[in-house]
């Protein structure tokens, strides 16, 4: 016997099956597929950039 796996849909938590049929997988909607992409868009996440201190913040001017 063979069970569906599901995932959290990560915009509201609904249950997703896993499944080729749920074609908005891992969100359970185009909807929630949207409001995750606007959320990038809007740049509401971000990825931490860290600065090593042997590393200069901007490159010299170049020379014309």
């Amino acid at each position: 016997m063979t069970t569906t796996r599901t995932v959290a849909c990560p915009t509201c938590g609904a249950r997703v099956p896993w499944t080729p049929e749920s074609k908005f997988r891992p969100f359970c909607s185009e909807r929630c597929k949207t409001i995750d992409l606007g959320a990038w868009a809007n740049e509401r996440y971000r990825i931490p950039a860290v600065e090593r201190e042997d590393e200069d913040p901007l490159p010299p001017p170049a020379e014309k």
